[in-house]
C-alpha cells in the first residue's frame, strides 16, 4: 500500500520555480504544505508560470490526468484577468467557466477529491482596482464550481484581502512574499488537510 497522490495545478503562484527544483516542488506554498504533511502523500506540482484556464486545459491530460491523482488542488484565474489588461486577450466569464469545468469533469468522473483555491488579487497599484472588476466574477464562478463539484474551497482572495498590508503579502498584487506564501499554505492546510486525511491508501 502506498500513500495517495496529491497534485497541485495552476500558474506561477503554484509553479514557484518547481521546474528547476530537483524535488519538483518549487519554493512556494506547495513546499510548505508538503513539509507540514510529510509522509502523508506523494506530492506533485504541475504549476506553470503565466498559465490561464485555457493553458491548463491544453495540457491537462498529460500533466494531470495521466498521474491518476487521488486529490487535485487547482489555483488558476488571475492570468485570465491579467492578460486582458497587458495584452488585450480577454477571457470572458463564460469562457472561464467552460474551461474550468473541462478541467474538473474528468476528475469528478474518476472520483478524484478536489480542492479549488480562489484566484486572488491584492490591488497594490491604482490600475489593479479595475482588474478587480474582471476577476471578481471569476472568483464567484470558482465558488459556484466548488459547490457544484463538492470540492473544498480555499478562500484565498477573501483571506488575503482581509489583511491590512497587501503589499507586504504580494508586492505586485499577485506574486506572494514569504509572509503571503505562509498565509496561503496555512489556509490550504486549514481547509483541505481534513480531506487529505480521508483519502485511502493506494494498492
Amino acid at each position: 500500500m502506498t500513500p495517495p497522490t496529491v497534485l497541485f495545478a495552476g500558474d506561477s503562484i503554484t509553479d514557484c520555480d518547481r521546474r528547476t527544483d530537483p524535488a519538483g516542488l518549487g519554493d512556494g506554498y506547495v513546499l510548505r504544505i508538503t513539509r507540514a504533511l510529510a509522509g502523508r502523500a506523494r506530492w506533485i506540482n504541475r504549476g506553470i508560470s503565466g498559465d490561464t484556464t485555457r493553458d491548463l486545459r491544453a495540457r491537462w491530460a498529460h500533466d494531470v490526468l495521466a498521474e491518476h491523482p487521488s486529490l487535485v488542488s487547482v489555483l488558476v484565474g488571475v492570468n485570465d484577468t491579467w492578460r486582458r489588461y497587458d495584452s488585450g486577450t480577454h477571457t470572458t466569464t463564460a469562457d472561464f467557466e467552460v474551461n474550468y469545468r473541462a478541467l474538473l469533469d474528468p476528475l469528478a468522473a474518476a472520483g478524484t477529491a478536489l480542492v479549488l483555491v480562489e484566484p486572488f488579487l491584492l490591488p497594490v497599484r491604482a490600475e489593479q482596482v479595475e482588474w478587480r472588476e474582471d476577476l471578481e466574477p471569476k472568483i464567484d464562478i470558482v465558488r459556484d464550481l466548488a459547490r457544484d463539484y463538492g470540492a473544498v474551497l480555499v478562500p484565498a482572495d477573501t483571506a488575503l484581502n482581509s489583511v491590512g498590508d497587501p503589499a507586504g503579502l504580494a508586492p505586485d498584487g499577485v506574486h506572494l512574499s514569504p509572509d503571503g506564501t505562509d498565509l496561503l499554505a496555512k489556509l490550504w492546510l486549514d481547509h483541505a488537510a481534513p480531506l487529505l486525511a480521508a483519502l485511502p491508501l493506494v494498492r
